[in-house]
C-alpha cells in the first residue's frame, strides 16, 4: 500500500503513539456522525466524532448501520468518507432492507442454485448503486492504493466482497468484485476493548500454533516449510493458547468443523462451544498479537446477542480480536470439504509468499485469482442445459467462486505476516495416530 503507513496508524488510533500491546491501554474512539436524512430510516447507535478529522492519504473507511425502513422492516444505511472525496452521507431507503437471500452463508448443498445466489447478489448490487459509485470514485481518485474499511455493525451477513462494481471506461476503471479489486478488509465494534477501530497494523511473526480436527489434517501440510506446534486434541490446544512458549507466536490456525445457529449456545468450533472459548485467557493472543487464521465453516457470522441482555454482536472473530489477535481470518459460510483443503493452501501460499505485504493485498490477490479461473463475469452459468439436464460443471464453477469470496479479513488494513522457518522434524502434539 502506497502512502505513509504511521499517518494511517496515526488516524485509527487517535494518535501518534507506539504500538499498544494490551487491550486495556487502547484509548475510546466513537463512530462517524450518520445522520439520516428526512423520510429515511433512522440509524441505530450513532455517535458523534469531529466530523473534520482527516483521513489518511488513499484510506477509505464506510460505515454500515442498523436501520428501520417506516414500514417497520429491519434495514441498513451507509456513509463514507475518503481523503480528496465529498463524503457519502448516510443513505438508506426501500432498497435497502435486511437481504437474507443473498448472505454467502447461503452457499451451501440444499440451498440455493450458486449461479442464482450469484445473480441475486448482483441484482442487490444494482441497488447499491451510489455507494459503488462512489467507491469508483475513491478508485478513481488513489488508483491502486486504494483501501476499504468497511465497518459493519449490522450484522445482516451483507456480501460485501462481492459487491458488483460497475465500469467507468471514462477513468480505466474495469467492473467486477469489490473484493477483487479493491483492497478491503472488515470491522465490526469490539464493545469491551472500548474502542471502534483497530488502531495499530499488527506485526504478526513467529512460529504457527495449529489445531487440526481429526478430518482435517490435511491442512498441517500447508504449514510445512515453517516452524509449527500442531495440536490433534482440543485440550491441549486450549492448553497451549493459554500459556506462552518463550517464542512468539505470528499465526494461530485452526482446521475444524463450526456451526452456526442465531443462539449464541449453538455456535461452536470442534464441539467446543463459543462460550466455552471466550473464557480461556488465549495468553499467547495477549502476548504476541497472532493473527488468527479459522478454516472453519461458519467462523464470521455473528450473532445478535439481544437473548443475553446486551446490544453486541458476538462471534468468533469477533472473540479472537477481542483476546489480542492482530487480525482474523474467518469463512462466511460452509466451504466443501474438498474445496477448502485445495482453497487454503492456495491462501495460506498467498498470504506467507510475501511476509512485507499486508494480508489484505494477499487476500485481494487471492480472490482475483479465483476470479480469473472462473472466466468473464458476463458469463454465468444456467441452472439447466437446453436438455433439462442441470448444469453440475457450471453449478461447481460457481460455487468455487463463491467459496473463495468466503474468506474475509477483519482487522488492521496494514497487518502483516512473518512466520519462522521450520527447524528440524516438529510432530503433532496432543495424541493421535
Amino acid at each position: 500500500m502506497g502512502g505513509d503507513p504511521h499517518r494511517l496508524t496515526r488516524w485509527l488510533a487517535g494518535t501518534a503513539g507506539a504500538r499498544l500491546p494490551r487491550a486495556a491501554q487502547r484509548p475510546h474512539r466513537t463512530p462517524d456522525p450518520v445522520d439520516a436524512e428526512p423520510g429515511e430510516p433512522e440509524a441505530l447507535g450513532a455517535a458523534p466524532v469531529d466530523p473534520g478529522a482527516r483521513l489518511p492519504h488513499a484510506m477509505a473507511v464506510i460505515r454500515v448501520e442498523r436501520g428501520r425502513h417506516p414500514s417497520g422492516r429491519e434495514a441498513f444505511g451507509f456513509s463514507a468518507r475518503c481523503e480528496g472525496l465529498a463524503p457519502l452521507p448516510y443513505i438508506s431507503g426501500a432498497t435497502q432492507l435486511r437481504p437474507p437471500a443473498i448472505g454467502l452463508g447461503n452457499a451451501r448443498a440444499g440451498g440455493e442454485a450458486p449461479s442464482e445466489l450469484l445473480r441475486a447478489i448482483r441484482r442487490w448490487s444494482a441497488n447499491q448503486r451510489r455507494l459503488a459509485d462512489w467507491i469508483n470514485r475513491a478508485r478513481a481518485e488513489h488508483g491502486a492504493e486504494l483501501h476499504l474499511l468497511i465497518w459493519d455493525d449490522t450484522g445482516y451477513e451483507l456480501p460485501w466482497e462481492t459487491l458488483w462494481l460497475p465500469a467507468d471506461p471514462g477513468h480505466g476503471l474495469a467492473g467486477g468484485l469489490l473484493g477483487a479489486l479493491v483492497v478491503m478488509s472488515r470491522w465490526t465494534t469490539i464493545h469491551e476493548l472500548d474502542h471502534d477501530l483497530p488502531h495499530t497494523p499488527g506485526v504478526c511473526a513467529g512460529r504457527v500454533l495449529g489445531y487440526f480436527h481429526r478430518e482435517m489434517r490435511h491442512d498441517i501440510a500447508a504449514f510445512r516449510d515453517y516452524a509449527h506446534q500442531p495440536h490433534l486434541r482440543m485440550s491441549s490446544f486450549l492448553d497451549a493458547l493459554d500459556e506462552h512458549p518463550g517464542e512468539p507466536t505470528g499465526l494461530v490456525y485452526m482446521a475444524a468443523h463450526g456451526t452456526y445457529d442465531e443462539r449464541l449456545s449453538a455456535l461452536s468450533l470442534a464441539e467446543v462451544t463459543w462460550a466455552e472459548l471466550d473464557e480461556r485467557a488465549m495468553t499467547v493472543l495477549q502476548e504476541d498479537q497472532a493473527l488468527v487464521c479459522l478454516n472453519a465453516c461458519h467462523s464470521g457470522r455473528f450473532v445478535d446477542n439481544g437473548a443475553g441482555g446486551e446490544d453486541a454482536l458476538r462471534g468468533f472473530a469477533e472473540l479472537f480480536l477481542r483476546k489480542g489477535a492482530g487480525g482474523a481470518i474467518v469463512t462466511a459460510g460452509k466451504v466443501g470439504d474438498n474445496e477448502a483443503r485445495d482453497l487454503i493452501g492456495q491462501l495460506v501460499r498467498e498470504v506467507t509468499a510475501e511476509p512485507e505485504r499486508p494480508v489484505t493485498h494477499s487476500l485481494r490477490a487471492f480472490r482475483a485469482r479465483a476470479l480469473d479461473d472462473f472466466g468473464p463475469l458476463s458469463d454465468i452459468p444456467r441452472i439447466q442445459h437446453d436438455d433439462g439436464k442441470v448444469d453440475k460443471d457450471g453449478q461447481k464453477r460457481v460455487l468455487r467462486l463463491l467459496y473463495s469470496f468466503m474468506f474475509q479479513y477483519y482487522g488492521h488494513p496494514l497487518t502483516t505476516l512473518l512466520l519462522t522457518g521450520r527447524r528440524g522434524d516438529e510432530g503433532p502434539e496432543g495424541g493421535g495416530p
